[in-house]
């Protein structure tokens, strides 16, 4: 123990000498240029963007390609224009539904602000917004047109103008962008799906009406239409009569709302009334006996031109669909609905910081609103209820089998099986040329007989369904066109 004492007193340490002023300068800048590269390599390395790494730089980076642009509001409260988002960043693709033909569907027209008139801003603002319900059991129809100023919580985003929830949508790149957003508000809003959507252009919407010759419209008070917006064209339309309006017409008479500016007095709410005018406009001149035929003959030549400025989920063989269904709806059994000052509390609020009036819904009023124009206790759901069969009869459908193969006698004995499944058959007969694929000609919109076949698995996909007018004019007085191919050979069963 002793030695090991011994062995620290007599151990000698170096003398250090005293560091010199320069020597004491050199180590502190060094020190200040290694806490410099510290700094610099760790924000090099953490808003890495020079090649692909797993994760996203934070917000301090100011990554152009991480972070959204923060929206503007203006006085009114809507988003600027520079607000609108610009990053090319696609939405989540939300795969469309699917309808049977059969069921009752809600759709929900937009019209967005667009900012082809001067002076207009938020663009992806949607001023228009009226829900369309269609119920193929009652073969009724309706629509309610919903101010674009309602409080409303838009999910995800909380209370704020409803015409906002497009934009919203867009900015956000949300699974379905601006349509998702916006449907899933008015969904929630009014206590019903919705599984379409639609969006028409204003260059397509003066375009479409137009190619169909214009509409007729019944003013209820004497206005005076702006067409080109800058005060240059004024036409005067006076109530009393029935007026013929072309596409720019209708469009200004649509839009218009203030009185300052075409002399309106009931602003938008009357504006709802003006554009459910338009509506039903539009559907008595392409539903017209005399025009519909032509109008179906002529729907991919349509799809194909105005495609560009028509923006929906819904695909062309279901639109076709539809215009069958709403030919057999008459005109008496579509109820239009508008909101009015007695369903609304007016308020003002605070948006972005800006005062600005907006108008709150009553909910039990909403729902008295909303059972108008859907049959009450009726389906609110996607799919039609009842029995498949029971639904089928109450069609009444004339079938017509086509033997398209060179089977002998499978016309007579499919007849035969579909007699037996209580489906009525009118005629048969030898079609012109082969099938390798059955085909269903819908010929009248009998829409259960239609899912009844496809549940009997008749028919397999969309594109074995066809509105060729030509082929139903070969077979007067048949609603359904079955043409057998030679894949039905092998489900016919045994016995037929």
């Amino acid at each position: 123990m002793n030695g090991f004492v011994n062995f620290f007193k007599n151990l000698k340490f170096p003398k250090f000498a005293r560091p010199s002023v320069g020597r004491i300068i050199f180590w502190v800048i060094a020190l200040v240029v290694a806490v410099g590269f510290f700094v610099f390599m760790r924000g090099f390395i953490t808003c890495w963007e020079l090649t692909s790494l797993d994760g996203a730089p934070p917000e301090s980076c100011n990554s152009s390609s991480s972070v959204l642009p923060a929206f503007g509001f203006n006085a009114k409260g809507t988003p600027n224009k520079s607000a609108v988002p610009t990053i090319g960043v696609a939405a989540p693709v939300v795969q469309a539904p699917s309808w049977d033909g059969g069921s009752r569907i809600n759709i929900v027209f937009f019209g967005l602000r667009g900012g082809q008139i001067s002076g207009e801003d938020c663009p992806l603002c949607t001023d228009t917004i009226i829900l369309f319900t269609i119920d193929p059991v009652s073969k009724t129809a309706g629509m309610i047109s919903i101010p674009r100023d309602l409080w409303v919580n838009i999910p995800g985003f909380g209370f704020s103008r409803i015409n906002t929830a497009w934009t919203d949508g867009e900015a956000s790149k949300l699974p379905g962008g601006g349509p998702g957003l916006a449907m899933k508000t008015v969904s929630q809003l009014m206590g019903v799906p919705i599984q379409y959507y639609a969006q028409v252009d204003f260059d397509t919407f003066v375009a479409f009406i137009n190619t169909i010759g214009g509409v007729d419209i019944r003013p209820y008070e004497n206005l005076r239409l702006d067409p080109l917006g800058n005060g240059k064209d004024k036409f005067i339309l006076t109530k009393g009569g029935m007026r013929h309006l072309d596409g720019a017409l209708s469009l200004a008479y649509a839009r218009c709302r203030d009185q300052d500016q075409c002399g309106a007095t009931g602003g938008d709410l009357d504006r709802s009334k003006r554009q459910q005018q338009v509506i039903l406009a539009i559907r008595n001149k392409v539903l017209d006996p005399a025009n519909f035929p032509t109008m179906i003959a002529q729907a991919p030549t349509f799809y194909k031109t105005f495609g560009g400025g028509i923006h929906t989920n819904m695909a062309l063989t279901d639109a076709i669909k539809l215009a069958y269904l709403m030919k057999d709806v008459p005109i008496k059994s579509i109820k239009s609905v508008v909101f009015s000052n007695n369903d609304l509390v007016s308020a003002n609020t605070v948006l972005a910081g800006a005062a600005a009036s907006v108008e709150k819904p009553i909910p039990d009023k909403v729902r008295l609103l909303r059972d108008e124009i859907f049959t009450t206790g009726g389906p609110v759901s996607p799919m039609a209820q009842g029995d498949p069969i029971a639904l089928m009869q109450a069609d009444n459908t004339r079938l017509g089998v086509i033997n398209g193969t060179y089977t002998t006698n499978l016309d007579q004995r499919t007849a035969n099986y579909f007699h037996s499944l209580g489906l009525s058959v009118a005629g048969t007969g030898r079609a012109s040329q082969l099938y390798s694929q059955t085909t269903v000609y819908m010929c009248s919109p009998k829409l259960y007989t239609l899912r009844y076949l496809v549940a009997r698995a008749v028919i397999t996909t969309g594109n074995q369904i066809s509105f060729n007018s030509s082929q139903c004019q070969s077979y007067p007085g048949i609603d359904v066109i079955v043409v057998l191919g030679s894949d039905w050979i092998p489900k016919l069963p045994p016995g037929f």
